[in-house]
C-alpha cells in the first residue's frame, strides 16, 4: 500500500513539472512605423490598443500610425448580396 502511495506521489509530482502549453500571441489593432532603413521604412511595432495611444508614441519622431493588417477586424468587410425588390 505504501508503495502505491509513493508511486502516485511521484506521478503527481511529474505531472506538475510538465511544461505549460504555449500561449497565443496577442495581435494588436494599431502599429507605429518609424522612418529610416531601406526605402525610407524603418521598424514597425504593432503593440497599440488604440489609435490615440499609437499617435502619442509616434509624436515628435516622424513616425506614423497605421492599422495592423494582421488584425482580424482590419480586413475589409465583405459585401452583402443585394436583395431584389418585389
Amino acid at each position: 500500500m505504501s508503495r502505491l502511495i509513493g508511486l502516485l506521489a511521484i506521478a503527481g509530482a511529474a505531472a506538475l513539472m510538465a511544461p505549460a502549453p504555449a500561449s497565443a500571441e496577442i495581435v494588436y489593432p494599431w502599429c507605429v512605423q518609424y522612418p529610416g532603413g531601406q526605402e525610407g521604412i524603418g521598424s514597425t511595432i504593432c503593440s497599440f490598443v488604440s489609435r490615440a495611444q499609437c499617435q502619442q508614441t509616434a509624436m515628435g519622431m516622424g513616425a506614423m500610425c497605421m492599422q495592423n493588417p494582421a488584425y482580424p477586424d482590419a480586413l475589409p468587410p465583405r459585401e452583402r448580396p443585394h436583395r431584389r425588390a418585389r
